[in-house]
């Protein structure tokens, strides 16, 4: 799995976290789309209580469009979710897809640079979190 996600440790907790990576995530134009709170969903269907953990969806509209436009089904590799989680020890870590990666099983060349530009963008966020 570590050749398709980047992370890297926060230093604010969990809220904060989720705050700042939105931030920096809108700074280099993402939106997030769509905030699920996996905590909570495995608490409220199976009972179980774990560490605070969202992935959020964010998505670059300007890069969507232009992956959608070079292929339509690129959409079942979209958003570009973030990872934030509350480890064992307290920390907090931030994980990100790697659309370089993941575009890159397209394998056409304009996907891939694609992915090289957003992954660019997105590695801009984890140094922001990292502070």
């Amino acid at each position: 799995m570590s050749q398709f996600v980047f992370s890297v440790p926060a230093k604010g907790d969990f809220e904060t976290t989720v705050a700042q990576v939105t931030a920096a995530l809108k700074v280099e134009g993402f939106g997030v789309l769509t905030t699920i709170d996996v905590a909570a969903t495995l608490k409220a269907k199976l009972g179980i209580e774990g560490q605070p953990y969202v992935i959020l969806g964010a998505c670059n509209p300007h890069y969507a469009h232009q992956a959608l436009e070079a292929d339509p089904d690129i959409g079942a590799l979209l958003p570009c979710n973030v990872v934030v989680r509350t480890e064992a020890d307290g920390s907090v870590s931030v994980v990100f897809m790697d659309p370089a990666a993941v575009l890159g099983m397209v394998d056409r060349p304009q996907i891939t640079a694609l992915g090289i530009e957003v992954r660019d963008k997105l590695q801009r966020v984890a140094d922001a979190v990292r502070g």
